[in-house]
């Protein structure tokens, strides 16, 4: 009885985000090798990481060793890389600790976090365990945001308002004009850009500009590193100071700070993957057109998420599983009816295809 009066209300009431499940799993459950699962759920990088993060991570010396904790050399690759001092950088385990260390300084017991839905499930996730209530707007018919309406949103009580760009999983992209609108409310704005490179456009260079605006980004995805946890952030130099006052010391592994450096000397190499995803992104979108039971959405992501009609979103994902292929389902009322699919190799959307011409 004691321990259950210790845990916070917050977390005894919190709606958990369920990740996917391994590989691995799936196909112990399945009953086939691991190889033979079409992993289509995570929008993780099919083509892996460069032979340099490889070959870095196969010799790192004095492993005995704590990590850096100020993250020099990883800060200033990124500085090269983004064009941002490497002052307001600050490198998580995964842009999700980032997230929570943003919350941690910035929200008090009662205060608001706007997010317009649908979106990625940890702005709804993660704020209520700091204390703050989360205020869902919802989206236009076409996925496009509704300025007026997240306008309408804001209180005395807003801290933070959250968005992706491009969104996950509707894959449209936030403009300029947009952000520049909502920048000038003066609430932080957090700005996802997890799947940039795919989309090819950024706004980061309002940060040069606005100081209530953080920029996220991830290597998880363009450079296939999502099981080393690499996440990034770009800062208000003040709100930088803050977080830097409150991370864990040793966030980041050496191995994960080598890897950065590697994949962003090797960046010539991740790019031409990058291009290798954006085509075939094109491929999938163009042929699962052709199907009357889906009606997919234009991406800028490596992913395309698709309404399938008569409500069986549920029963096409359970067709997929049967031969070996994992799609992202949703159970919340925005996406009960859709599934998201990543876009993989030239293999796998054949085998996408495939499927998807037996389903009854």
């Amino acid at each position: 009885m004691a321990a259950r009066r210790a845990v916070r209300a917050s977390v005894e009431n919190a709606v958990e985000y369920l990740p996917v499940e391994s590989r691995e799993t799936i196909a112990e459950r399945l009953g086939v090798p691991p190889e033979q699962v079409a992993k289509l759920d995570a929008n993780e990088n099919p083509y892996g990481p460069p032979p340099a993060v490889i070959a870095a991570l196969a010799s790192l010396p004095d492993l005995h060793l704590y990590p850096d904790p100020d993250q020099r050399r990883a800060r200033a690759a990124l500085a090269d890389y983004t064009g941002m001092p490497a002052e307001r950088i600050l490198l998580g385990n995964g842009s999700d600790e980032l997230i929570d260390l943003l919350l941690l300084v910035t929200i008090e017991p009662g205060d608001e976090v706007v997010v317009p839905v649908p979106s990625f499930g940890v702005y709804l996730s993660r704020p209520p365990l700091f204390g703050a209530r989360v205020i869902t707007v919802p989206r236009r018919e076409d996925f496009d945001l509704d300025l007026e309406t997240i306008e309408d949103a804001i209180t005395p009580r807003t801290k933070l308002l959250f968005l992706a760009s491009p969104n996950n999983p509707t894959g449209n992209l936030v403009t300029p004009q947009q952000l520049s609108r909502l920048l000038r409310t003066g609430i932080l704005v957090v700005l996802d850009e997890a799947y940039y490179e795919f989309a090819g456009q950024t706004l980061a260079p309002f940060a040069r500009e606005f100081e209530n605006l953080v920029i996220l980004r991830t290597f998880s995805k363009w450079a296939g590193l999502a099981g080393l946890r690499i996440g990034y952030g770009i800062f208000p130099p003040h709100l930088a100071a803050a977080l830097w006052r409150v991370k864990q010391p040793f966030n980041v592994s050496t191995a994960a700070q080598a890897a950065v450096e590697a994949a962003l000397a090797d960046r010539a190499w991740l790019m031409q993957r990058v291009l290798h995803v954006r085509l075939e992104r094109g491929r999938l979108y163009r042929a699962l057109r052709r199907y009357p039971f889906l009606t997919p959405y234009p991406s800028h992501g490596n992913f395309i998420l698709c309404r399938v009609h008569d409500g069986r979103a549920h029963q096409l994902h359970a067709h997929l599983l049967q031969h070996a292929i994992v799609v992202r389902r949703y159970d919340d009322e925005w996406l009960r009816d859709y599934l998201r699919i990543t876009v993989g190799t030239p293999e796998q959307t054949d085998r996408i295809l495939a499927a998807l011409d037996t389903f009854r």
